[in-house]
């Protein structure tokens, strides 16, 4: 949808999956900068602050009112219903059941972690970061 943009930026929750701390979290990101071609900024949100997170309160409160009630028997079912969430307010959400499957318990090595071509942030660099592509020599601007 963005096809035009010089880089991406995501605002994460700073626990779970895409913990600021988890390894493989960076090493995907690289993967995907590398794909895309185009700098990937990540902020994570501060320990203990996901009450402030802006995505939960204005769609996950949403999806829940929408299923409120309704039984959640069925993978489709839930996505259904989460993708028939809307607000007044133009909320429109789509979603998707992704099927893959994924390996547990990935170890990522040091030398895997060394390859990510991270800079940190000068503001608290372990949550702030860039990841470059290391297909390119992109620049932070």
């Amino acid at each position: 949808a963005y096809i035009t943009a010089a880089s991406l930026l995501i605002i994460a929750d700073g626990g779970g999956s895409n913990g600021y701390r988890l390894r493989l979290w960076k090493v995907e990101l690289q993967k995907l900068a590398d794909e895309i071609g185009r700098p990937i900024s990540v902020s994570h949100l501060p320990p203990g602050t996901s009450k402030w997170n802006k995505i939960e309160h204005r769609l996950f409160s949403f999806i829940t009112q929408n299923w409120r009630g309704k039984p959640l028997i069925t993978h489709q079912v839930i996505v259904n219903l989460i993708a028939s969430t809307t607000t007044k307010n133009g909320l429109k959400v789509s979603c998707e059941l992704d099927t893959r499957s994924y390996a547990k318990g990935r170890r990522v090595t040091d030398k895997e972690l060394d390859a990510v071509n991270l800079v940190p942030d000068d503001f608290h660099g372990e949550w702030n970061y860039t990841i470059l592509p290391t297909t390119s020599a992109e620049a932070i601007g």
